[in-house]
């Protein structure tokens, strides 16, 4: 596979508290573990707020799975970088390094410009990585890769789907997944992350990532049948084509196997029109 080949690289990043970071900033006066510190800090936002989960800012990246898209959006590959050491600044490295090697295709994320895409920004501040055609200033306005309205630079579903932030979509990435018959959260949910990683479980937290990324990359099919990039009988044909490629990976990927036993079909109400009704509003 030539890097040509590559316009989109759908993505999804799971990390954890820098406990040393939480104790030396939050409790500078105590002398708390980096684990204890973290605790704290959950128990503390818990308090104020419906969730425990710690600002990005404080965090980093310990999964990152990127699923490497076509022109015509086929499904090319599915990788976990620096799987299974997970080494920070490795998956940060890889992370830039890759999107340049491939000729800096398309991000896609779901609401990756709120998250993912500011950690791994972050990630390359704090291990020392140059980055200089993502931080392009020379570029005009939206032009510029940064620029939220750039979406050829960056595609963010969840901007889409709420016209950049006007409306809320409740349910997120869950519920985009489960409209389109998708397994959605499994076993494991974001918010615990952080205790898998104490807990040394690092091979599933690589495989929760896996599994995101599959649903966002299913939800960015339909957005593309959304808005004209794609004709519905073409999205059905890519998903059965990624039905059969993970099929043929299933036992060499846990990830692979648990998706597809909780695979679901899209319920399509234009039956065996394959869409064509769904396409011709006008009418």
């Amino acid at each position: 596979m030539g890097s040509a080949s590559v316009r989109f690289l759908v993505f999804d990043v799971e990390s954890v508290a820098d406990g040393e970071l939480v104790a030396k900033l939050r409790y500078p006066d105590q002398t708390l573990a980096p684990c204890e510190a973290i605790d704290r800090y959950r128990k503390e936002l818990l308090e104020r707020q419906d969730s425990d989960f710690i600002p990005y800012t404080y965090q980093v990246p310990v999964s990152v799975v990127i699923a490497k898209v076509a022109d015509d959006y086929q499904l090319l590959d599915l990788v976990a970088l620096d799987e299974p050491q997970c080494r920070p600044h490795i998956i940060t490295q890889l992370f830039w390094s890759g999107w340049e090697a491939y000729k800096r295709p398309t991000w896609v994320t779901f609401n990756g410009r709120s998250f993912d895409l500011p950690l791994m920004e972050l990630a390359a501040f704090r291990y020392g990585i140059s980055v200089p055609r993502w931080f392009d200033g020379q570029g005009k306005g939206y032009q510029q890769r940064r620029n939220r309205y750039n979406v050829e630079s960056h595609w963010d579903l969840y901007d889409v789907l709420t016209n950049f932030g006007a409306t809320r979509f409740h349910g997120g990435l869950n519920l985009a997944a489960h409209l389109l018959g998708k397994p959605g959260k499994l076993q494991v949910q974001g918010c615990m992350v952080q205790d898998l990683f104490h807990a040394g479980r690092l091979a599933e937290i690589g495989e929760y990532c896996r599994c995101d990324v599959l649903d966002t990359y299913f939800v960015f099919l339909r957005t593309a049948v959304l808005t004209g990039q794609l004709s519905l009988a073409r999205e059905q044909a890519l998903i059965a084509a990624t039905r059969a490629w993970l099929g043929e990976r299933r036992d060499q990927c846990a990830a692979y196997a648990m998706y597809l036993d909780h695979w679901g079909d899209w319920m399509n109400p234009w039956g065996e029109e394959g869409g064509e009704r769904g396409e011709r509003s006008e009418e």
